[in-house]
């Protein structure tokens, strides 16, 4: 019996993913990778259905993601490889974090500041502790002390465009505030 067409098996698992089939896609792409055990876009699938059994809008988003690398980078399928396995290490960390904490209630949707901490330490790359944490979930910051001394780390990591969208996204009784100010002078003055 001949293989099938690999160009045909990604189509169509493509397509059963874009509209948002991801059970059937998974197996569509176990298929193909049965056949071409090598082959990278197959690997990447298998990873972002099995996202979307969970999350549609991540595995659709991290979709798009690769589809605009794979166009710009040559070692794009590398790239995506590494950032999904990361994020599954990422999302156990947090899920990790999340559960250890005793106001598990409170974080059922995010993880707080000092867990963020804790789980940058443990990551040892701010950055990567960043990014893997807003794809997963979100930083609950409890009081406006967190919220200051988070928008800091921003600064003084060199996010300064992200520090810059908390602050412009933050109310407007916080934009009379001196020390809100003392911030966007930090930021610019760096």
């Amino acid at each position: 019996m001949a293989k099938i067409s690999i160009d045909t098996l990604l189509t169509r698992a493509e397509e059963l993913f874009s509209v948002g089939k991801y059970e059937n896609a998974l197996t569509v792409y176990g298929l193909l990778l049965r056949d071409y055990p090598s082959n990278k876009d197959a690997k990447i699938g298998i990873y972002l259905s099995d996202i979307g059994i969970e999350n549609g809008d991540e595995a659709q988003a991290l979709f798009d993601y690769y589809q605009i690398i794979k166009n710009e980078q040559e070692n794009a399928g590398e790239t995506m490889i590494n950032l999904l396995s990361t994020l599954d290490v990422g999302n156990e960390k947090v899920n990790e974090l999340v559960k250890s904490n005793k106001d598990k209630i409170e974080y059922k949707d995010g993880i707080g500041y000092k867990d963020f901490l804790r789980f940058i330490d443990e990551r040892g790359d701010f950055k990567e502790a960043f990014e893997d944490v807003m794809f997963s979930t979100h930083i609950i910051l409890k009081n406006r002390e967190e919220y200051m001394q988070f928008i800091e780390e921003l600064i003084q990591r060199g996010q300064k465009e992200l520090a810059l969208q908390f602050l412009d996204s933050s109310n407007g009784n916080v934009h009379k505030d001196q020390e809100i100010y003392a911030l966007y002078h930090k930021i610019k003055d760096d």
